[in-house]
């Protein structure tokens, strides 16, 4: 039997590097959607609309076509993997996300994918919003000085400009946005299961959400 696994959890907590070893392991099929609301954000800076407008954001929603192919990302036909990744689109991912048109208009692609199980799904509101009947939910979090600590060596690895402090002021700002939206703000589900990676590697993290969704899947059967 193959389960839903949702990974929730703040910025830069490891949780889509988690996810995509989870899917190998399981083989399983890994959905990054927080890729899917950066692709959101990138195409309104790319059309000169602020992604403070709601309105004229929503509006861009039926020019917008995602693709997610060999841990690629596509936005109507162009590889955007890198370019969603900087710093400017990340920020301004928090604030697209809490527009209801374009959380109605991700959500339901995420849920349709996820209809027949065997899917692993990390953001924000996976085990809350899009799929609350996850038959294994994680809350994975770290401390703001690793997360920073890793988008740096993250950034530094794809041959991006990065700055440390700058980082670390762009997660806490992030953190405070997502907890405080109105809209599905980010917070652990009830049947949650919290782990803290600050001090783990990411085998041992992946090892043990491994064993959990083993246990799972035979407590299922």
């Amino acid at each position: 039997m193959k389960i839903n696994i949702a990974i929730d959890g703040p910025a830069a907590a490891g949780k889509s590097t988690i996810a995509k070893i989870l899917a190998k392991k399981l083989d399983y099929t890994y959905i990054d959607t927080g890729a899917m609301y950066r692709c959101v954000a990138y195409f309104a800076l790319m059309n000169d609309v602020d992604p403070n407008d709601e309105v004229k954001v929503c509006d861009l929603l039926k020019d917008i076509h995602i693709d997610m192919k060999a841990d690629k990302i596509f936005l109507n036909g162009e590889d955007v993997s890198k370019k969603i990744r900087e710093n400017e689109v990340s920020m301004y991912a928090s604030c697209v996300s809490k527009y209801k048109d374009v959380r109605e208009f991700l959500v339901s692609q995420q849920q349709q994918l996820a209809k027949n199980g065997g899917m692993i799904l990390d953001g924000r509101d996976i085990g809350t919003v899009v799929l609350p009947n996850a038959e294994l939910k994680i809350y994975q979090v770290a401390s703001i000085e690793c997360r920073a600590l890793r988008r740096h060596k993250e950034n530094i690895e794809r041959g991006m400009d990065s700055n440390l402090e700058d980082i670390k002021a762009e997660i806490e700002s992030r953190d405070y946005q997502d907890m405080h939206r109105a809209l599905s703000p980010l917070k652990k589900a009830d049947d949650a299961i919290e782990i803290d990676t600050s001090d783990m590697t990411l085998d041992e993290v992946s090892q043990a959400i491994y064993q959990l969704a083993l246990e799972r899947m035979n407590t299922l059967c």
